[in-house]
């Protein structure tokens, strides 16, 4: 299982969501699912099972598959809510 997020340049802000991902998932004691992040250009369909982008970039991501649009990539709560419907969805937990 894999998490990918992505910002416009795939530096600064998908690697905060990223950390912030990895910590979630660290709280919700669920292991297994890999996190990277990287450019929204670089990402297709197969790369990764769910995407996670900020709502700017909502259209750019559609038709990646299973793309989570977070209204703010600094809520660490609508984060961590999307990270548990994510892994919930996904059946690992």
């Amino acid at each position: 299982m894999k998490f990918l997020a992505m910002c416009s340049s795939g530096l600064g802000s998908s690697f905060m969501v990223h950390m912030n991902i990895d910590e979630v998932l660290g709280e919700l004691g669920v292991s297994g699912v890999e996190v990277d992040h990287t450019d929204i250009g670089s990402a297709g369909p197969e790369s990764a099972d769910v995407f996670f982008v900020a709502k700017d970039l909502a259209d750019t991501a559609a038709g990646l598959g299973d793309v989570v649009v977070l209204d703010s990539i600094i809520d660490k709560e609508e984060l961590r809510e999307a990270v548990k419907a994510a892994v919930v969805r996904k059946g690992l937990l």
